[in-house]
């Protein structure tokens, strides 16, 4: 499939050209303007963009890069073709992905088997960009349909169905230019792209295909803590190390760069429709993706011969006068490979009648049919080639939804009632063994090294009634009842001793009942203003209750005993709408019970630190929220749209802290990975039908890590800056046919970490043939 897909990808513009000679159905298109939450009656803020909106004013790689702009998200994107891109909101972090949810024509994205910025990330992969009809995203847990996840915000990701035969192919370059410590290099990124799709009759169909080769700048360095011993006569002098500050103000050694990843990525997805009657339809979608990618370290250090330096299994060494273990030093580099293979159906039938009463049922299924990762574990640079290390592999992990809806409309379209219900089910399982093995490259899997196993399942009932009191006056009412369960939880884990520990986790289950209610008063023609209140229970995902994994010297241990999220939201909104622009602005709180944050210190009797999710307290967030968007602004086709967003976050009681330094506390300290301040700004000038120039800006305060906020230096790798970071593009449609665009993304090369080092001056080229 790998090298297949590409000359299948490239292949098509022939027939693209051909088909394109043989149709001759009249080009006329309606474009639905409303969002996601107008169409289905959502009490939710919500902020939107389309798919061609997208595609004239961003540099767009992947799905999520279209939500670049929009109000109180960002996106951890670490570089082109990154799997692991969490969406943080306008009160929780990137650390915390089961927060908020991401579908795509009502399928889940959001990998709900984990809540972290590793394999808990979204499937934003499973949609190609050109793909991409429009993106909402509806901010807080206001909306009865939804589970408490929602409590960041949702995105609906709508992709294309045809109306007519249509298709496009694109070929788009970037390159980006890194330099940080001893590392100077550019990183190239190639991806093509196609879409095909038309309708005949009662029957339509869409195709989209994608291709990626993407190399990244170095995800981690690697460092050692400043030694205090003084250097011997006799050992070996190193140079090379850089002298810096960890993110607690420690004085380190930096001594080289790792996680320099090769990625290729392919993805396919067929859409299939069928209109049974005029108001009877059914969609499915099948989709597959791929990845295969490798990961290799580099050093500064070399020996007084010239030669690369990368450790030893023993001895000590001399760098700048300071002795150093060269075993502790080989402990810092290492290489990975990882390949996956996930595959995601759903099938959707619906009526569209807008009469007494409309249903809707969506079944989907998300499965990894292959995901494994290799790390070594031996002496560097030897083993680039192979040695001992170890092997994970979580195939057999996904999910299942299935979600019932129905509208009752007893008034009509347009009477004072409109009732909508709802149920629902989910599975998610996690399955992720890990083996030892002689070989990381190739060898088999030996020994049971740990393991982490478990389900958890959700039954929901819920009801919303949007009932329209007056002709200016609205009400939403509506609530949820959620049934939870965890189960099968299993975890194996090798002790200091050498001898296995297998721990057999009991199950568990809650359930409650989260209202809803919002309240809207439509002042005029131009203003409205909206108070909303919602409760969300957020249910702890398998990964939280059972995996226990390792990263380097930090542990991750299995906690099955967590209590679920409570949440009290609210949020009151002025809004004014005309027909060129909107103004908005929100006042939000956000009060948290036991919420999930993951901790990370040291425990009596265990060496290396630990990390482990644990329910704090009380948590509480009050922000408020300024964004706008306004066409024609001072000249004919400057649109100007921005938000700028304040958040006082505070944990407000964590009995389960451990103090990581002596007088540490975590009372009192702001809530880690949320920003007091963020904002964007982006001005989009249309001349005429053929050009558009965009000039855009993100900006972020810098954020804690941890919960006692203790890691005082941000500027550091695993440390949190402040970034302003600035964007261009050029977009030129040259005819109905072809088009192209130039950008180029953090034009003001700003050099930041939010725990990685982020991209730096990249540029894009792009080229589109449209039918």
């Amino acid at each position: 499939m790998r090298t297949l897909l590409p000359l299948v990808i490239l292949g098509t513009i022939g027939t693209l050209a051909e088909a394109a000679d043989e149709q001759s159905l009249p080009a006329v298109q309606v474009t639905e303007t409303r969002s996601f939450a107008e169409k289905n009656q959502l009490p939710q803020t919500t902020a939107s963009i389309t798919g061609e909106q997208a595609a004239q004013a961003i540099n767009v790689m992947g799905a999520e890069d279209a939500l670049k702009y929009l109000p109180d998200v960002l996106v951890r994107k670490r570089f082109i073709g990154d799997t692991q891109s969490p969406m943080a909101t306008r009160t929780t972090g990137i650390n915390a992905s089961a927060r908020s949810l991401i579908y795509a024509d009502g399928v889940l994205l959001s990998t709900l088997i984990n809540n972290n910025n590793g394999n808990g990330s979204p499937q934003w992969f499973m949609v190609t960009p050109q793909s991409i009809d429009r993106v909402d995203v509806m901010y807080g847990p206001f909306a009865a349909a939804y589970p408490g996840n929602s409590y960041g915000a949702v995105t609906e990701i709508t992709t294309r169905m045809p109306k007519t035969f249509e298709g496009n192919l694109e070929v788009t370059g970037a390159i980006q230019q890194f330099s940080k410590y001893g590392t100077d290099q550019n990183e190239p990124a190639q991806q093509v792209g196609a879409t095909l799709g038309d309708r005949t009759g009662k029957f339509s169909w869409w195709f989209s295909a994608n291709h990626l080769n993407s190399f990244s700048q170095p995800l981690s360095f690697a460092t050692v803590g400043q030694s205090t011993a003084a250097a011997g006569a006799g050992l070996p002098v190193i140079t090379g190390a850089y002298a810096d500050r960890n993110r607690t103000g420690g004085a380190i050694q930096v001594i080289g760069a790792g996680n320099f990843i090769h990625t290729l990525q392919d993805n396919a997805t067929v859409k299939l429709g069928y209109d049974f009657t005029p108001t009877l339809s059914a969609v499915y979608t099948l989709g597959y993706w791929q990845n295969s990618s490798k990961a290799s370290a580099q050093t500064y250090l070399s020996t007084t011969s010239g030669s690369p330096f990368y450790g030893a299994s023993g001895g000590n060494v001399n760098i700048g006068g300071f002795a150093y273990s060269a075993s502790t030093i080989a402990g810092q580099f290492s290489s990975n490979n990882v390949d996956q293979e996930h595959l995601m159906q759903s099938l959707k039938v619906g009526t569209r009648t807008q009469g007494l009463f409309d249903w809707e049922a969506i079944v989907s299924n998300f499965y990894y049919l292959q995901d494994s990762s290799r790390l070594s574990t031996g002496l560097y640079p030897a083993a680039l080639t192979g040695g001992p290390g170890r092997t994970t592999d979580m195939s057999g992990s996904g999910w299942s939804t299935l979600d019932v809806k129905g509208i009752w409309r007893p008034q009509g379209i347009a009477g004072a009632n409109i009732v909508s219900f709802g149920a629902h089910y989910d599975q998610f399982k996690l399955s992720s063994p890990t083996y030892s093995t002689t070989n990381w490259v190739s060898g088999g899997n030996g020994a049971l090294f740990s393991t982490s196993q478990g389900k958890t399942q959700t039954g929901a009932l819920w009801l919303q009634d949007v009932w329209r009191m007056t002709p200016s006056l609205q009400a939403t009412l509506g609530g949820r009842y959620e049934m939870w369960r965890a189960h099968d939880g299993f975890n194996y884990a090798i002790g200091s001793n050498g001898v296995g520990v297998p721990i057999q986790q009991p199950s568990v289950d809650k359930s409650g009942f989260s209202p809803k209610t919002s309240l809207t008063w439509e002042a005029s023609q131009l203003w409205s203003v909206t108070g909303s209140f919602g409760k969300a229970l957020r249910f702890p995902t398998v990964g939280e209750l059972y995996q226990s994994v390792q990263t380097g010297t930090t542990f991750t241990q299995a906690n099955p005993f967590l209590q679920p999220e409570r949440v009290l939201s609210g949020e009151l909104a002025i809004e004014r709408h005309t027909s060129e622009g909107k103004l908005r602005v929100s006042a939000f709180s956000e009060y948290v019970r036991n919420a999930l944050i993951s901790q990370t210190s040291t425990i009596a009797g265990f060496a290396t630190p630990v990390s482990f999710t644990q329910n704090v307290g009380k948590t509480r967030q009050l922000g408020l929220e300024l964004a706008g968007q306004q066409d024609h602004v001072l000249i004919n086709g400057l649109t100007l749209s921005g938000n700028v967003t304040y958040v006082n976050s505070r944990i407000l009681s964590d009995d389960s802290y451990v103090p990581t330094t002596p007088g540490a506390t975590a009372v009192g300290k702001r809530v880690p990975y949320v920003p007091t301040w963020r904002g964007t700004v982006a001005a989009t000038y249309r001349p005429d039908n053929k050009w558009a120039y965009t000039l855009a800006a993100r900006y972020s305060s810098r954020v804690y890590a941890t919960v006692d906020n203790t890691d005082i230096n941000p500027a550091t790798y695993q440390g949190f800056e402040s970034f302003f970071v600035m964007d261009a593009r050029m977009h030129y449609q040259l005819d109905k046919h072809w088009s192209g665009a130039l950008g180029v993304d953090n034009l003001n090369n700003h050099k930041y970490f939010l725990f990685h080092p982020f991209p730096q001056r990249t540029f894009y080229l792009s080229l589109k043939y449209t039918l």
